[in-house]
């Protein structure tokens, strides 16, 4: 728990959550250290109440069923999107729950997973069943940095086999989208400016590198690479440096996805809209994804075409965590880091 912000974060003995009427009370397993969570301490996001308790991609048991609830009991194995939805909106009733206009997020809106226990609104709409096969280090990551990166690269970048694809930023998300985009069949460029970060890239499928701290304009060098520009690019990481570099380094007719947060003081980013126009580039965001159309990539991940374990680098206690969320302002770090609280 944070009662200021951008002050440390304590550990704190405080009531159990109780499930709404249409939500469920989950007893976390496993969550997942996202820079989301350090806009949120920084106090980036609105949403939050003080004091607060972040974390919002997460794994674990349904430990408590509200009485409207059909779909889901006690010992249940779960994640859920990060985005709850509330599934009656015009939007959801387009089947655009990762942009419901009554949303609710864990770790902004109310309480977070940094806890042994979350509470989760309209559990129907929102959970996920987690395979008996999978563990839960591994499941956390579908809630955010996983699921977040397969919508951006897959449901909005439309990716197909034989683009290029560059990737700026090679944390959670950008690692996944490397992953995604190879397994799709695509050619992928990874920037960053950690070698450590870009030998992950590498090993997780992308064809070429480009250590930023090595060039004068990493969106020349992915021009170069690609021999025209990427078919798509995502910034992954959320800076206006990284999201000016995506949108340069795309080829006539490429497509920009913006995956990671951009907070500014006034709420918005510079974007070179004149090569959008120029080149008849499509400039796209993504929201995370939609509870149901997690089934395409959970039949990549069981196929063995997608590998969200490998992701996972490092593994904490909830004692851990204060510290871990402060640093990741200064070295946000190569790979995932997943708290267990029930490890403490």
């Amino acid at each position: 728990m944070f009662e200021r912000y951008g002050e440390p974060a304590g550990v704190r003995e405080v009531p159990d959550p109780r499930p709404a009427g249409h939500g469920v009370v989950v007893r976390v397993e496993a969550t997942g250290l996202c820079r989301s969570d350090w806009h949120g301490w920084m106090g980036h996001d609105p949403d939050i109440t003080l004091p607060h308790v972040p974390g919002h991609e997460l794994a674990g048991v349904v430990e408590a069923v509200g009485e409207r609830v059909t779909g889901w009991r006690a010992g249940d194995r779960v994640t859920v999107p990060f985005v709850c939805a509330c599934g009656t909106c015009p939007s959801c009733a387009a089947g655009d729950q990762q942009v419901c206009e009554r949303q609710t997020q864990p770790g902004f809106h109310h309480w977070g997973s940094f806890a042994e226990y979350v509470a989760l609104d309209h559990a129907d709409v929102n959970l996920v069943a987690v395979p008996d096969d999978m563990d839960y280090a591994t499941a956390a990551g579908l809630g955010c940095r996983f699921a977040t990166a397969f919508r951006a690269v897959v449901q909005q970048g439309r990716v197909a086999a034989g683009e290029w694809v560059a990737v700026h930023g090679c944390g959670g998300v950008g690692l996944s989208a490397v992953m995604i985009a190879a397994a799709c069949g695509a050619r992928v460029v990874a920037v960053d400016v950690s070698p450590h970060a870009l030998a992950l890239a590498r090993k997780f499928g992308a064809a070429e590198c480009v250590d930023a701290t090595g060039v004068t304009d990493t969106a020349v060098a992915v021009r170069e690479l690609t021999g025209g520009g990427a078919h798509l690019s995502l910034d992954a990481l959320g800076s206006p440096a990284t999201c000016a570099a995506s949108v340069d380094g795309l080829r006539r007719r490429g497509r920009h996805v913006q995956a990671g947060l951009l907070p500014s003081p006034d709420g918005t980013t510079p974007v070179p809209l004149a090569r959008a126009i120029a080149l008849e580039l499509e400039l796209l965001g993504s929201h995370g994804m939609a509870a149901h159309t997690y089934p395409a990539m959970l039949r990549m991940v069981r196929s063995g075409a997608l590998r969200p374990d490998l992701l996972v680098t490092s593994t904490i206690t909830l004692d851990a965590a204060p510290a871990a969320l402060a640093a990741m302002g200064t070295a946000p770090g190569a790979g995932v880091t997943v708290i267990e609280p029930w490890g403490r």
